[in-house]
């Protein structure tokens, strides 16, 4: 991946390490976090929006099968919530208003779904 922020961006010449061509991409995952070519953290938000959207289909079973709020809680906040926080420090400040805005949409339904906070 190359970052450059120049103006006119001229191509770059071709990186080889040990006679191999290095393929440039737009992103790439590294510790679970996706960085894009942009330095901007919109692939990574989308990412984890549809993860913890993915795993709230378990938490709204668990409500139907009338499980107690304390443990609504725990699964909450260990299998969701541990993905929406992962390597926050890194990318929530420089992240937009709007992807913020999508964070908190899934915070704040389920809190309203398990009824507790």
């Amino acid at each position: 991946m190359v970052v450059d922020f120049r103006k006119n961006a001229a191509p770059h010449a071709p990186i080889t390490v040990c006679d191999s061509p290095v393929k440039v991409v737009e992103s790439f995952r590294f510790l679970g976090s996706i960085i894009s070519q942009d330095l901007k953290w919109e692939l990574n938000i989308s990412s984890i929006t549809k993860k913890a959207q993915q795993r709230m289909y378990f938490l709204r079973q668990l409500k139907k099968f009338n499980l107690s709020k304390t443990m609504l809680v725990h699964f909450y906040r260990a299998i969701i919530e541990s993905i929406l926080c992962s390597s926050i420090t890194v990318w929530y400040a420089a992240s937009t208003a709007k992807d913020k805005g999508r964070l908190q949409r899934i915070i704040h339904s389920e809190l309203r779904k398990k009824d507790c906070c």
